[in-house]
């Protein structure tokens, strides 16, 4: 039986702390080799491209794909086509625009969990859109997070983040008039936005921060500038293969000779215990996060195995 699962299934069986388990495990596979994962590949027609994210996590018995499309800036419903390791079974087909932003935010809360302080309290978060909703919820997912300052350049939309925010989260969520002062006494500081420039100055950055910076996933977005770079002390990446291909955050560093593609660390390797995520609570720690199809096959493997145990999706005739 294959079954069919909407964007309402997926809201109502993917929980945060179980999107951030089901990450751990998938990174512990792509660290052992365990788990086979590609960079996103991107064909393109004319103004369209269509993106496909394969992985393998045999550690939660998922395979499979994430595909979505683009055109003229927007992009069409995302995807995800779930395979069973052990019989090749075609399990589920689900719509993954809400699971595509839950496993974002929740590998920003695995980076956090291993690399930011444990003491750490304060978040300082520049842009509030519709992901910057989950790279929140997964930090105060793995931290004791008292307040948060959230930075956008719409007032509007930075004021009614934090209102909802403070609502959903129970957390001291405010909004501030400026990036800067939204990194300027944060313990974590989250940059996820569109920008084609950077938003984040490495002048503002102090002893001990970690940075989650999620938005850039292409060459021609950057959210960090050179300084902000040069001054972690460790900097992982989701998958070095991918980062090459798609983070412009570090191609401008490695152009200019203040990083080497050798120096990034994958995540997975902290995870698995290979790499201390900071050597010093005085380290500045960055995580450059591009999206990889790992996470949505890991997130896919808990909403199928929840669907089944709750009888819940259509039945498709395959």
């Amino acid at each position: 039986m294959t079954i069919y699962l909407r964007e309402e299934h997926v809201r109502e069986l993917l929980t945060m702390p179980e999107t951030i388990a089901a990450l751990e495990q998938a990174f512990r596979d792509q660290a052992t080799g365990a788990a086979a994962v590609y960079p996103r590949t991107r064909l393109r027609a004319g103004g369209a491209a269509l993106q496909l994210m394969p992985a393998v996590v045999p550690g939660l018995g998922g395979m499979g794909y994430k595909t979505y499309a683009t055109s003229a800036g927007t992009r069409a419903k995302a995807l995800v086509t779930y395979y069973d390791t052990t019989t090749g079974h075609l399990g589920a087909i689900i719509e993954a625009n809400r699971l595509g932003q839950m496993r974002t935010g929740a590998a920003s809360g695995v980076a956090t969990k291993y690399q930011a302080r444990p003491d750490a309290q304060t978040v300082g978060i520049i842009g509030t859109g519709y992901q910057a909703r989950t790279q929140l919820a997964a930090v105060c997912a793995v931290r004791d997070i008292r307040r948060v300052q959230a930075f956008s350049r719409n007032p509007e939309h930075r004021t009614f983040f934090a209102e909802q925010m403070s609502k959903e989260l129970g957390v001291e969520v405010v909004p501030v008039n400026s990036a800067q002062e939204a990194v300027q006494g944060s313990a974590i500081v989250v940059v996820i936005t569109n920008s084609s420039q950077p938003v984040l100055s490495g002048e503002w950055l102090a002893p001990g921060q970690h940075i989650n910076a999620a938005g850039g996933n292409a060459l021609i977005r950057r959210e960090l500038d050179e300084e902000a770079v040069r001054r972690a002390s460790l900097i992982t990446v989701d998958d070095r293969e991918q980062a090459r291909l798609e983070c412009a955050d570090l191609w401008q560093a490695v152009e200019r000779g203040l990083l080497n593609w050798e120096q990034t660390v994958e995540l997975a390797d902290v995870v698995a215990g290979r790499i201390p995520g900071r050597a010093s609570p005085q380290d500045i720690t960055l995580f450059e996060s591009q999206g990889i199809g790992l996470w949505d096959i890991a997130a896919a493997a808990v909403v199928y195995r929840k669907a089944l145990e709750r009888g819940l999706g259509d039945t498709l005739p395959f």
